[in-house]
């Protein structure tokens, strides 16, 4: 017998239960329209505003204000090294020793400076193995990178095709590196695949490009702050990630890098080098020798964002207290009564795509029935004011997030996705 009931006051005891709940109010939920409350399940693509995310960002507007230059050296959080404020946080979310990871640039910046130092292509091993449904940014980084180094993407290109069920199969990756292997520089792969929502085996695949010879990154864009992560202990080369999906860091916010730290010796990997990578000690030096920073700082290129860092701040705050080991717990809870009031009110009319036993926090709903309009389903469910995301030709991303989602959320979807699909028979 189920544990759960297909009531708005079931979902409301949970709530009551949740000792996450509290969290939920240290977010800035959007507006009601004409009364209604909005039920925000995007976070895969666009994390709420932390309330206090004002606070750091009018910390620096006021250091800004009153000390001018000066505030790289002086106020609570000085400039020069702003940057490394994140260094804790994403250390601990991404299962890594602080010297191996920073922040900076965007993720598709940070995917090009760590591949023009990881992608070394050689006479036998030139070419790069992505998964065929990688997201657009990838495949066109992937592929420029191939074609700077004056090679064919059409020959140096492998891809790892999903079977019928739309999930990437280990073994199916097993058997292209058994025939390819030996000819591949590269492997860069996703830690969650942004279209089904499933969490790749990211241990597995390590060791599979450590056994092949290949160097591998990882690209952790909808697996920081979602699922568990343990970069060190899997070693991957290199990882890069953004921040605004469930690190609720805002537009166009700052992004994070990883380099294993068996790359971070004097004569480690070759690497593009700017101002703000050299040695902090020596950096005001102005020399024309190059004297790299400690740990993957020798990575960066530019002064960092700091008002792009400091939404960041807030919300890695949130993360230390709330944990992910409870984050994961509460989000593995509201999938499961997802999908148990999915199955109540809409049956076998709309399906998951997402696997069961390799999840965060997206649900892929994929339309199934013919007779339904997917698209329409979509426009009525948004009119619903319910605030998801199409991907074509029939699959509704949704991404309840537990930092801020409510089960009664939860139970407010699957009803309103009902009325959805409802409306299309009348």
């Amino acid at each position: 017998m189920t544990m759960f009931e297909a009531t708005r006051e079931f979902a409301s005891s949970l709530d009551r239960q949740d000792p996450l709940a509290a969290f939920r109010s240290e977010f800035r939920l959007p507006d009601d329209r004409d009364g209604v409350r909005n039920i925000y399940v995007c976070g895969n693509s666009l994390g709420l505003q932390p309330r206090a995310a004002t606070q750091y960002v009018d910390a620096v507007m006021d250091d800004w204000g009153r000390l001018a230059v000066e505030g790289h050296f002086k106020g609570e959080r000085p400039w020069i090294r702003y940057q490394h404020l994140a260094t804790r946080g994403f250390a601990t979310l991404t299962g890594a020793q602080e010297p191996e990871v920073i922040a900076m640039n965007t993720l598709t910046v940070n995917l090009h400076l760590l591949m023009a130092s990881f992608y070394t292509p050689e006479r036998k091993r030139r070419k790069i193995l992505i998964e065929s449904t990688a997201f657009p940014s990838d495949y066109y980084a992937v592929v420029s990178q191939i074609r700077f180094h004056g090679l064919d993407p059409t020959d140096c290109l492998i891809e790892w095709r999903p079977r019928e069920d739309e999930l990437l199969h280990i073994e199916d990756l097993e058997l292209i590196l058994e025939k390819h292997g030996q000819d591949i520089a590269l492997m860069l792969l996703p830690g969650v695949q942004y279209y089904s929502g499933q969490v790749i085996d990211m241990a597995k695949v390590c060791a599979l490009a450590k056994v092949s010879g290949c160097k591998i990154g990882l690209d952790l864009a909808h697996a920081i702050g979602n699922v568990a992560i343990s970069l060190h202990d899997w070693a991957p080369d290199f990882a890069a990630w953004c921040t605004y999906k469930y690190l609720n860091s805002g537009p166009g916010a700052v992004g994070g890098a990883f380099v294993h730290t068996r790359h971070l010796q004097a004569d480690g990997p070759r690497l593009l080098a700017g101002w703000w990578g050299n040695a902090e000690s020596t950096r005001f030096d102005m020399s024309r020798t190059f004297d790299p920073a400690d740990g993957v700082g020798r990575w960066q290129l530019s002064n960092p964002p700091i008002l792009a860092i400091a939404p960041l701040l807030a919300s890695l705050a949130i993360f230390e207290r709330a944990g992910m080991t409870a984050l994961r717990k509460k989000s593995t809870l509201q999938l499961a009564y997802l999908e148990f009031l999915l199955e109540h009110f809409l049956a076998d009319r709309i399906g998951v795509i997402t696997p069961g036993n390799a999840r965060g926090c997206q649900l892929s709903l994929v339309i199934r029935e013919p007779a339904l309009d997917a698209r329409g389903v979509f426009k009525r469910l948004s009119a619903a004011h319910v605030t998801g995301d199409w991907r074509e030709p029939n699959v509704i991303r949704v991404a309840p997030v537990p930092l801020y989602n409510s089960f009664e959320d939860i139970y407010e979807l699957a009803a309103r996705l009902d009325e959805a699909v409802t409306v299309n028979d009348r």
